[in-house]
């Protein structure tokens, strides 16, 4: 099969692009397409063959892609893909709205249907001020994400939960293929990097939605040692709120970010994911998660064995559950085994196995007359 994958845009490094690299080790010949490229912001991304839509050349497109929020659908609507058998749109967003026609196989690889349209649409526009403002854009872009939404042949979702947000938003059935974890960077302890001090972790962008506000408060009331791990627009603010047991380490190389992992208590998770790798990763290398209870890790934490859960999503209910569980009885040998059903090996048998169902399901469609 002739394979191409499409991406929303270039422009970053973060979880869905670790998937995006997954994807990439199947098939490495397969070029990729997106909206946006940034070489700089994307440094992991050369070792795609990289096109890049008409938007590359409008100004700061490439950093600020969300003030052509309207241009978007166009932007992936202008790609042809007629070379190609089989098309796999990684994608929260847009990517889905490509145009193929009947001989091309479109699988979407969804992350989560457009989370600012939908299921995320209060946390994005949570002020009168800016659902005024948004009103007429996101009443067309949920009208073209419906349409896009029915582009795609079939549908592969990252997540349990992203399979119901796929069947309640867009009416599609899908099946699940976790992410996969890199075991053999992410493992149990190291003693090249040995860190004395005990404390707790979070790794995230300090973006609003993942909630790092409500582990401050509660470490400023614990006085416990606190590590955060990640940069983002709600750095400033979090920062003014920490007390000095809170120590923000900003972004990190991986083998930093490893070593963290293996020496911390246990990985805060305080926010709802469509899946989230972060806990994962915690487990791989032997550490247990404290984590809301919604959301991707209701499937990747096992209560008691490999984690605890905290609910609701406030400060107090977090200080309580760090306080009541007993993370020493936790052993590291039960979060990495956990860990392993993420492996790159399940991965990849699992999703090669989906995408030759649905070619072989395809071309019986196409050729039979």
């Amino acid at each position: 099969m002739k394979i191409a994958l499409i991406y929303d845009r270039v422009n970053k490094w973060g979880g869905a692009e670790r998937v995006l690299l997954a994807l990439h080790k199947i098939w490495p010949e397969a070029p990729l397409y997106t909206s946006v490229y940034d070489p700089m912001g994307a440094p992991w991304a050369k070792v795609f063959r990289v096109f890049p839509s008409f938007l590359q050349g409008f100004p700061l497109a490439k950093s600020r892609h969300e003030i052509y929020p309207w241009l978007m659908p166009l932007a992936f609507e202008s790609f042809n893909f007629d070379e190609y058998e089989v098309v796999i749109s990684l994608t929260s967003e847009a990517a889905k709205g490509i145009i193929t026609k009947p001989k091309t196989l479109h699988i979407c690889y969804c992350l989560t249907p457009t989370r600012y349209l939908w299921s995320g649409y209060e946390q994005y526009f949570n002020t009168p001020q800016k659902k005024f403002l948004s009103r007429l854009p996101i009443t067309y872009l949920r009208k073209w994400d419906k349409i896009a939404a029915n582009r795609p042949d079939e549908y592969i979702a990252i997540s349990k939960t992203v399979q119901a947000r796929i069947k309640n938003y867009y009416h599609r059935e899908s099946e699940v293929v976790y992410p996969p974890v890199d075991l053999k960077k992410f493992k149990i302890l190291n003693l090249k990097f040995k860190i004395e001090e005990k404390y707790f972790l979070i790794v995230s962008r300090l973006v609003a939605y993942k909630r790092a506000d409500i582990v401050i408060e509660a470490f400023n009331r614990l006085k416990w040692n606190l590590k955060i791990i990640g940069r983002g627009s709600e750095m400033g603010r979090l920062e003014r709120m920490a007390k000095k047991n809170i120590e923000f380490l900003g972004q990190l190389t991986e083998e930093e970010l490893v070593s963290y992992y293996q020496n911390c208590q246990a990985v805060i998770f305080p926010q709802e994911e469509d899946f989230g790798l972060v806990p994962i990763e915690a487990q791989a290398c032997g550490k247990p998660v404290i984590a809301l209870k919604s959301g991707g890790a209701k499937e990747t934490v096992v209560e008691g064995k490999t984690g605890y859960f905290f609910y609701p999503q406030t400060s107090e209910a977090l200080e309580k559950a760090i306080k009541s569980c007993n993370i020493r009885t936790l052993q590291e040998e039960n979060c990495r085994k956990n860990a392993e059903k993420f492996s790159f090996e399940n991965f990849e048998k699992n999703f090669k196995k989906a995408i030759e169902e649905k070619w072989q399901k395809h071309t019986k469609t196409i050729f039979t007359p």
